[in-house]
């Protein structure tokens, strides 16, 4: 059996909650939808247990049954969304104080 990653040890918990509340959101989705736990991991291509541990939250499930389970539920482009480069607003801060070091470099020079 594979040891157990470290990063999944040692996740933030902020990053914890976020996952249990992605499972519970996506088990609230299949639950609506009147699914049953096998149904729904015969869908996914995995064990029903493994759809119970995504459905808690579980950071051991990979990011594709995540990304596949918010496909069935029309969710998928929301994942696209995640990362997107103009929401990251601490590359923008260093983008903003780059530029700033630039321009009092080249207000010196003048």
């Amino acid at each position: 059996m594979p040891r157990r990653s470290d990063a999944l040890d040692n996740l933030p918990s902020a990053a914890t909650a976020a996952l249990s509340r992605l499972g519970a959101d996506l088990a609230l989705a299949r639950k609506r939808r009147k699914q049953s736990l096998r149904n729904w991991a015969l869908r996914l291509n995995v064990s029903v247990p493994t759809l119970v541990k995504l459905e808690k939250g579980d950071p051991a499930v990979s990011a594709g049954v995540y990304a596949t389970a918010l496909w069935m539920i029309q969710r998928h482009e929301a994942l696209a969304a995640l990362a997107e480069p103009r929401q990251d607003l601490a590359a923008l801060e260093n983008e903003v104080q780059a530029a700033s070091r630039r321009g009092a470099r080249k207000v010196g020079h003048v």
